[in-house]
């Protein structure tokens, strides 16, 4: 990965080959980002997307095998305890450029992935809430 201080937000470059979330979870803690907004595009392969199913607390995950656009990356930083939390998600498109999203588990570069992320000005943290065994940011 490569990145630079681009004003007030950082601008990040992955390699081939590198895991998005892992690289990402990776910068933020190096850089002690206490909260942000994640975006970015790219391509990938190897891609895992999840959708949140209530009724049972639990993620279905899919697996994407190929190479794909990624259209979008959005999230945000936030901590719970010591464990930066960067929770994103995707919008990828393959070669017949239907688009699929969702949380975004895993997705190694195929070609590059560029990601911006805006560091807050307050570290924000994550509380598990009962209600949908997430962890949620924690605002007053």
């Amino acid at each position: 990965m490569k990145c630079v201080k681009a004003g007030p937000f950082y601008q990040l470059r992955l390699a081939r080959g590198e895991d998005i979330p892992t690289e990402v979870i990776a910068f933020v803690t190096r850089n002690r980002v206490g909260s942000g907004i994640i975006t970015g595009i790219g391509a990938a392969e190897h891609i895992t997307l999840g959708w949140f199913n209530f009724k049972t607390g639990r993620y279905r995950k899919k697996t994407l095998r190929g190479e794909y656009e990624i259209a979008a990356i959005v999230g945000n930083v936030a901590w719970d305890g010591r464990t930066p939390i960067c929770h994103m998600h995707a919008l990828i498109t393959g070669r017949d450029m239907a688009a699929l999203g969702g949380h975004l588990f895993a997705a190694r570069v195929a070609a590059t992935c560029e990601i911006a992320i805006l560091p807050g000005s307050k570290r924000l943290a994550r509380k598990l809430d009962p209600a949908t065994g997430l962890k949620l940011l924690a605002l007053r």
